[in-house]
């Protein structure tokens, strides 16, 4: 199929056209506008046309005579014009001596621009004495809506002033890039209300946990050494702090998840979602509800489904560190998932279905406490010692032991270790079977929790439950 220009034509199914002929092909992207859609078409179809002469000698002489003042005209009135267009439909329903202008004005502001740039294209005089004067009548207007209709909005002035600067961003920088200022330019208008609904999401302290990310991830990580801190503890303070920016990520991926994607998520959403970020406090949390919610089954399906999200974490973390351990990880984790899913399932299914209940918010500490990362660091590195001292003294047994013994506290710190082990003296397959050890350790002391701290209803599910993962998993780190 050919379209108007030429070009073969095809569309997929996300309503992008490729047109082509011999040379490479050109992507539309369909916005809802049909006169849009035509002004981007002419825009792309001026510039390969100015561009194929380049390679066709049959056609130089024809094109050689367009001069390339009027293709730089032309981009900036379609690109003026397209951005009025999108002020004209935004203020569709406004009345009409409340607005400066809308398509026109805007199609003349940047017009104006493209004329004082080129007239006196050396010194910009006329340029810059134009745009003080486009911005002082600007203001005037800002003044009086402010006086008369105390308004406040400065968005359509701004996207005026950027207009009138087309010309020498149309003149001196590639297309892509004055496309995407235009195209940025109509996805942040249309998107007013979205980002209202948006911010309206925000803690007061929101903007401090970005910002304490920001601290963590992009100022303190950079500024640490590589070397290692010593003999005895043969991991340099960078990998601390990257183990440390490795698991606050994973944890505020999740809080961010929860609280601005799924903010009114059932149970055992999350649950999933609280496993991301420590799946021995989601079945802490869920196992006291237990007493207080009547969904039983829901209740241990998000117990299980935060464990499962364990392995997730932890095959997550390998891939950054020791994609050779994440590889051999996967097959194990696998069937521990797939039994996890079974187990839900079959509850599910024998269960009558019941009326679910949403839990409105699942209420979890922020991820990035300085306090919080600081002890991290700590046991990481008496991580590192120890695992040093039980290698060099009791070889892959003791790490097995080890690794039994840590499950019953943070096990991220200690598999981070692992991951990270540079002595030389572990092999892949140790460091996974020690992975998953301490993974089943987890899951025990998960179990116990839920005994205890859970409702009596409960409590036969989960033992079977966990005894069934922490027995498949010994068996396969011991017998595979």
């Amino acid at each position: 199929m050919k379209n108007k220009n030429g070009f073969c034509k095809s569309r997929n199914k996300f309503g992008l056209y490729k047109e082509s002929n011999r040379n490479p092909y050109r992507l539309f992207i369909l916005l809802p506008n049909p006169d849009v859609n035509e002004i981007i078409r002419s825009i792309v179809f001026i510039k390969d046309l100015h561009n194929f002469g380049a390679h066709n000698t049959s056609t130089m002489d024809i094109l050689s005579q367009i001069p390339k003042e009027l293709i730089h005209f032309l981009l900036v009135v379609l690109f003026s014009l397209l951005i009025g267009l999108e002020q004209r439909r935004l203020h569709i329903d406004s009345v009409a001596e409340s607005l400066f202008g809308t398509d026109r004005t805007i199609t003349m502001i940047g017009i104006l621009g493209y004329i004082l740039y080129t007239v006196m294209p050396d010194s910009l005089v006329l340029f810059y004495g134009g745009g003080v004067i486009v911005s002082a009548l600007l203001g005037i207007y800002y003044f009086q809506k402010i006086k008369i209709r105390n308004q406040w909005g400065f968005t359509s002035i701004v996207i005026a002033m950027i207009t009138y600067c087309l010309t020498p961003l149309v003149m001196l920088e590639p297309l892509w890039l004055v496309m995407l200022v235009v195209v940025t330019i109509l996805i942040v208008v249309e998107m007013k209300e979205s980002l209202f609904n948006i911010s309206k999401k925000f803690d007061r302290d929101e903007f401090t946990l970005l910002a304490k990310f920001i601290i963590i991830a992009g100022i303190i990580l950079p500024s640490l050494p590589h070397t290692p801190i010593s003999a005895t503890i043969n991991i340099s303070p960078f990998q601390i702090w990257v183990s440390i920016v490795a698991v606050s990520g994973i944890s505020y991926l999740s809080y961010l998840l929860q609280k601005f994607v799924f903010p009114n998520s059932g149970i055992i959403l999350s649950a999933i979602l609280g496993g991301m970020y420590s799946s021995t406090a989601t079945t802490i949390i869920l196992s006291r509800r237990s007493k207080e919610e009547n969904d039983d089954v829901k209740i241990i399906s998000g117990i299980f489904g935060a464990t499962g999200m364990m392995y997730l974490r932890i095959l997550i973390l390998a891939f950054i560190f020791n994609k050779d351990v994440a590889v051999r990880l996967i097959p194990y984790f696998s069937v521990f998932v797939v039994v996890l899913l079974v187990y839900i399932g079959i509850m599910q299914f024998k269960v009558k279905k019941k009326t679910p209940e949403k839990i409105n918010e699942n209420k979890q500490q922020h991820p990035l406490e300085f306090k919080t990362a600081i002890i991290f660091g700590l046991l990481f590195g008496f991580f590192a010692i120890l695992t040093n001292f039980v290698i060099t003294n009791y070889g892959n047994t003791g790490v097995n032991i080890l690794s039994f013994i840590v499950g019953v506290t943070d096990i991220d710190p200690y598999i981070l270790n692992l991951f990270q082990h540079v002595g030389g003296n572990l092999q892949v397959i140790t460091i996974v079977n020690a992975t998953i050890i301490a993974t089943a350790s987890n899951s025990l002391i998960k179990m116990i929790y839920s005994v205890i701290l859970g409702s009596q209803a409960i409590r036969w599910r989960v033992v079977i439950g966990f005894s069934v993962l922490v027995v498949v998993s010994i068996a396969s780190a011991f017998i595979f």
